[in-house]
């Protein structure tokens, strides 16, 4: 059912709009009793779901009793994110999805399954697995509330995933992200419909119905003065919502390229990514317009960190980022690994196959860190002189000395193609 559904590439949707819209989709549903809302987390502050998380909390009020923020395997939020992202909604409201302990598994997606979708490479059951609160909380309404936006693990993020991944157990999100990386991630990403999605919709239509959830999605991209904008909403309950949003966003945040880009200069705000596991996005998302031998430069001031779980960022530094054949032996050899297989499904993810060079310029990762880890090093200052943040322009740039590069100053919010790399 689809309750409202507004946007295009030319649209920049205002507050009176946004709020119109998503009162008129909570009119639709009629008297709700107790909501919960389950927005992304702080590295997600530029999808405006904080926004549309006060907004909702603003229309149902005490009625609103819980604010889980799907964090996955991220760190929990501070009060100063909290504040930062939502406002004056009451910090007392919000509670903290812990991955490894606070789960309800709603049921099992067969091993038969799993084994059509990942074309006969995986043969494993998988579990719906969802936070508790969701099934003893007593809601009649949950407002999966996030950006949908191109994804290196299941092709579009949100919809579904916000639930199963965000809300998600160890389990679930380390089997959905290895069944990413082992049908390619370059066959996923941009895409509606994937491997995964196909596991997380048979979980929704078989395990999820019981659930009241309704998903409030936005596209978020630029205007023609390069400021983030809201350029579509649509919210409702099942696949219909969530594919307007996909197809919207393919529009909006992905980028098709006439030629290959022999090098790619990417700023990371040190606000939201601390971490390779999140800054990583870095590589997924420009790897299909890099050139072979070509490079990609990281900027990363607020790079402190290899994984968001401490479990993982000893993963990432004991195995580092190697090809896929040598992942796919480390997770033969190695139960560490087998028993973190979204571990495994990073390494792989954050390689460039020896086909590019990686290059990151951390703000707090020492050199011998980064190359223990199979990147290139560079001094950040030294880089950032070279490549102003300040003084680039989202695109191509010709320096001073005649180089060309193509800068990126965000690469959460879209992805980069040569066209031969994504032919359908």
């Amino acid at each position: 059912m689809l309750l409202f559904a507004k946007g295009s590439e030319n649209t920049a949707l205002t507050e009176s709009e946004i709020t119109e819209g998503l009162y008129s989709a909570f009119e639709k549903l009629g008297i709700r009793k107790k909501v919960l809302a389950i927005p992304p987390d702080f590295t997600r502050f530029h999808s405006r779901a904080g926004e549309l998380t006060r907004y909702s909390y603003e229309y149902y009020k005490e009625k609103m009793t819980d604010i889980l923020p799907a964090l996955g395997t991220h760190f929990a939020m501070t009060e100063k994110e909290i504040d930062a992202m939502f406002g004056n909604v009451p910090q007392n409201l919000f509670r903290v999805h812990r991955w490894k302990e606070d789960l309800h598994t709603l049921g099992e997606v067969p091993s038969e399954f799993m084994l059509k979708v990942s074309e006969g490479k995986l043969d494993y059951k998988w579990p719906a697995q969802v936070n508790k609160l969701l099934v003893d909380g007593n809601f009649d309404l949950i407002l999966s509330i996030g950006q949908v936006v191109p994804h290196e693990v299941i092709g579009m993020a949100n919809y579904n995933k916000n639930v199963f991944v965000g809300t998600g157990g160890r389990e679930g999100i380390n089997k959905s992200h290895f069944l990413g990386a082992v049908y390619g991630m370059e066959r996923i990403m941009g895409r509606s419909d994937t491997a995964v999605r196909k596991v997380l919709n048979y979980a929704s239509d078989n395990f999820a119905k019981g659930l009241p959830i309704i998903y409030v999605q936005t596209v978020i991209g630029k205007d023609a003065n390069s400021k983030l904008v809201m350029k579509g909403l649509f919210i409702g309950d099942d696949f219909e919502c969530f594919k307007l949003a996909s197809d919207l966003s393919l529009k909006v945040n992905f980028q098709m390229l006439d030629k290959p880009l022999n090098k790619v200069v990417v700023f990371l705000d040190p606000d939201e990514f601390k971490s390779t596991w999140l800054g990583n996005k870095s590589i997924y998302r420009t790897r299909m317009a890099i050139a072979d031998n070509g490079e990609l430069i990281v900027l990363a001031p607020g790079l402190r960190e290899f994984g968001e779980d401490k479990g993982i960022d000893k993963l990432i530094r004991k195995y580092g980022y190697k090809t896929t054949p040598e992942i796919l032996q480390f997770v033969k050899e190695n139960e560490d690994l087998q028993n973190n297989l979204s571990a495994a499904a990073h390494l792989i993810h954050g390689s460039s196959e020896n086909r590019f060079t990686i290059t990151y310029c951390p703000g707090t990762l020492t050199r011998e860190e980064i190359e223990s880890v199979n990147f290139k090093y560079a001094d950040l200052n030294t880089m950032q002189k070279l490549y102003d943040p300040e003084k680039l322009i989202d695109g191509f740039n010709v320096m001073p000395e005649g180089e060309e590069i193509f800068y990126i100053s965000n690469p959460a919010l879209g992805l980069w193609a040569f066209k031969e790399k994504f032919k359908d």
